[in-house]
């Protein structure tokens, strides 16, 4: 088992590693791609930024939907605090990297990981109940957004049996294996699934914003295409 540690650790962690950063970075390309030519073709280059930043504030930090949708809401915004603190801010993350790359930064104490775990855990289930329980969003659903928060929780579950031997069922080689081999498969799906949205969420207002600043001859394509060209309305 310790060779399986030993690979998982190093040549499937730079693997994934490796494969999330050129997948991100083909992402943030492409949309600035996108951005640029939306700009190229919009009749009027002028950009409300005051605008596109405080929408994408307004998304980042859902208030005015605790009011709408207030248990859905927290229930989110409590899991995404926890997966976001947690791998980053962990003494023993933060020690690999370290080590890795002379790199290192605050660490939250073990005992917050501990509650920040758990509320990942839960908040995890709880999203995919909420989902199969309104049928709003179950309609809308599909397979990956039931699994997708199940495979984030898995990490989670496997380093916390690894951080408390006392309650973990196995050994701890196949627990600490299954814990890094999550945690690579959930690199790899980041760039080619809905996670993608953590590192793009930012700019997606502004390609928007873009997307609406129609260009000069757009309107005599729409009625050309309708048939409706030289048709006053």
């Amino acid at each position: 088992m310790e060779h399986l540690v030993a690979w998982a650790r190093g040549p499937a962690f730079i693997f994934s590693f490796t494969f999330m950063v050129l997948g991100l970075l083909r992402h943030l390309a492409l949309t600035f791609w996108q951005f640029s030519r939306a700009w190229r073709k919009a009749g009027d280059k002028s950009l409300p930024l005051k605008k596109v930043a405080l929408e994408t504030l307004r998304w980042m930090f859902p208030v005015n939907c605790l009011r709408e949708q207030a248990l859905f809401s927290v229930t989110s915004i409590l899991f995404h605090i926890a997966v976001l603190v947690v791998p980053v801010f962990l003494a023993g993350h933060i020690a690999l990297w370290a080590r890795g790359s002379g790199w290192s930064w605050p660490a939250v104490s073990n005992g917050v990981a501990d509650v920040l775990t758990i509320v990942a855990l839960f908040m995890a289930l709880a999203l995919v109940v909420q989902r199969l329980a309104a049928q709003a969003t179950r309609a809308l659903s599909r397979p990956q957004d039931y699994a997708l928060p199940l495979i984030i929780a898995l990490p989670f579950a496997s380093g916390f049996l690894v951080m408390h031997p006392a309650l973990n069922p196995f050994s701890f080689d196949a627990m600490f294996f299954l814990h890094i081999m999550s945690a690579n498969l959930l690199m790899i799906l980041i760039p080619t699934t809905k996670l993608v949205h953590a590192a793009l969420f930012p700019d997606l207002q502004l390609v928007s914003e873009m997307g609406w600043h129609w260009p000069p001859d757009a309107g005599s394509k729409v009625g050309i295409s309708l048939g409706k060209e030289g048709v006053r309305l």
